[in-house]
């Protein structure tokens, strides 16, 4: 028993060579990609063993996509930019190798890097995620942004941490952040929810209160006072675009 590990892509020239070469140790490496338009396709080749070019159809859709794909018992899936260090590796491979391991999946604490420092405050850390699982009793679920992966089973936790370089950049952050309200959205408006002024009143400041002060995120300095603010902002946001979207259909 081995391992498949799923990476979806787009535009990853800088980080799929690294996030690859961390499990190296894994049986299959399958790469999605969506249109990139830099050499990501072209770095990712050396280090994965398959590598599909497909339609965007939303985070939850196209990982399933890449799910069909993976012919491991076990199942990995990462970031783009998220490293298995040696040691998270090690165990992940000790567990795989157990015929009589309890668990169907596994979740992991990721130490995040927010322009340059690990997140250990703000309710990021650890923020548990379900990475490993097996194949025949998860998938996930058909959300365009921030789907879950859902096990019909154990869940186990795994000790080591992963890495996760989430935002070395405001520039970066932007650019995911204009993606991610606008998909968000679209969630929220095909979910039915209605629009209501106390979600652009009162949700921003409430999400800048939790993460500032009672998650202490004042803990982690400048870069734990801008991750607030935007966080904030991205709050504002998401549900302004819901409005909009929910005025156009008037």
């Amino acid at each position: 028993m081995s391992v498949s590990v799923i990476v979806l892509t787009k535009n990853e020239e800088n980080n799929i060579e690294d996030c690859l070469r961390s499990v190296a140790w894994a049986e299959e490496r399958i790469v999605v990609d969506s249109g990139s338009k830099d050499r990501t396709v072209e770095r990712a080749r050396p280090f994965a063993t398959e590598i599909l070019d497909v339609e965007w159809k939303g985070f939850g859709t196209t990982k399933n996509l890449a799910l069909e794909r993976a012919t491991c018992e076990w199942v990995l899936w990462l970031d783009a930019d998220e490293r298995v260090m040696p040691d998270a590796a090690e165990e992940i491979q000790n567990i795989v190798h157990d015929s009589k391991d309890p668990f169907d999946a596994y979740d992991v604490a990721r130490r995040a890097y927010f322009l340059g420092r690990w997140i250990k405050h703000c309710g990021w850390y650890p923020s548990r995620v379900s990475r490993l699982f097996r194949r025949s009793k998860a998938k996930f679920s058909e959300s365009n942004v921030h789907e879950e992966l859902l096990v019909n089973g154990q869940v186990g936790h795994l000790r080591n941490d992963f890495l996760h370089y989430t935002d070395p950049n405001l520039e970066h952050y932007f650019r995911k952040f204009n993606r991610y309200t606008t998909l968000a959205a679209r969630d929220a408006h095909a979910a039915k929810r209605r629009f209501s002024l106390s979600h652009v009143l009162l949700r921003p400041g409430y999400m800048f209160v939790k993460m500032y002060i009672l998650r202490r995120g004042f803990l982690d300095g400048m870069q734990g006072l801008i991750l607030c603010l935007v966080s904030s902002a991205y709050v504002f946001t998401k549900y302004a675009k819901l409005w909009e979207l929910q005025k156009k259909r008037v």
